[in-house]
Parts: C-alpha cells; sequence; structure tokens
C-alpha cells in the first residue's frame, strides 16, 4: 500500500471515496474537497491499493481548539503555524474496512502533528467510533458544543500531546 498526501489530480477519487463512506448531508462535496486540497494538501493522508485510493484522513491546522461546523466549510482558516490538528474525515472504502488502514492514516496524521510541535489531534465521532479514536489515545470530551454537521450529535475526542 502507498501513502502519500493529496494533489489537485486526486480531487475525484477523493470525492467518490467520501460519497461512498458517508450520507450525503455529511459528505463534502467536489467543491469543498478542492478548496482544501488547495489550502492544505498536505494535510490529506492518501492510501492507495496499486491505483486505486481505498482510504483517506484530512484535516487542517488551527490554533482554536474546538472543531466547529465553520471548519469544514472555510478551508482558508487553515494555519500551517496552528497548535492543533484537526480531523474532519476518516474514509476507508466498505470493501477494504477492518484491515487496519484507517489506523495507518491516523497514525500517520498524528506523527506529523507531533512531528511538526502542535499541541495535539482533534476530531470529531459517533458514539459507536468512540472506542475505535480510545485505541489511539483520544479522550472523549463529550457532545460537541460546536459541531452538528450533517444534522449529527458528535463527539469531540482529543489527543493532547
Amino acid at each position: 500500500m502507498l501513502i502519500r498526501t493529496a494533489t489537485i489530480n486526486d480531487l475525484q477519487e477523493i470525492t467518490a471515496v467520501e460519497a461512498a463512506c458517508f450520507p450525503a448531508s455529511e459528505a463534502a462535496t467536489r467543491e469543498e474537497f478542492s478548496e482544501r486540497i488547495q489550502y492544505y494538501g498536505n494535510h490529506f493522508w492518501l492510501m492507495f491499493d496499486g491505483d486505486k485510493l481505498i482510504s483517506f484522513v484530512d484535516g487542517f491546522i488551527t490554533d482554536e481548539p474546538d472543531l466547529t461546523d465553520e471548519m469544514y466549510e472555510k478551508a482558508s482558516m487553515h494555519d500551517e503555524r496552528g497548535s492543533w490538528q484537526m480531523i474532519f474525515g476518516v474514509n476507508t472504502l466498505p470493501s477494504y474496512r477492518n484491515r487496519g488502514y484507517a489506523g495507518q492514516l491516523i497514525r500517520c496524521a498524528i506523527d506529523n502533528a507531533k512531528a511538526h510541535g502542535r499541541k495535539g489531534v482533534v476530531l470529531t465521532c459517533k458514539d459507536n467510533l468512540i472506542p475505535f479514536y480510545s485505541k489511539f489515545g483520544f479522550q472523549n470530551e463529550g457532545v460537541s458544543a460546536t459541531s452538528t454537521h450533517g444534522n449529527v450529535s458528535w463527539n469531540q475526542m482529543r489527543l493532547t500531546f
């Protein structure tokens, strides 16, 4: 498996994987991904099986400690000098799940944040994924007061270094 960061040439595949992983109300659009790649393509960790994109993790850097809905929509809020690595999406094609691929990419995001001296990593997830992220050291901070993305209740989780 090849792991690398994103370029605009990956836009179509990223959008397709997102659509396979999230309902339309929660999935980012092609336009949103285009903007995200422009601002922080180096914070998209992509995994390929041959030429096929099978999994990715993405999110930007900010000094804001909590993940907000506005962050999903405004890639321009990315600040490469910021303290926190946000994770907006953890995506693995259904036929490739339960093989550890997402975990490898989460580890890439964590390692990158550590290497750049960040304070830690923040993400939101649904209740059923709390145990999964806990395995990486994320602590559940409870239901997010700043994100109801897709009209869903999200738990904010934080890994502080």
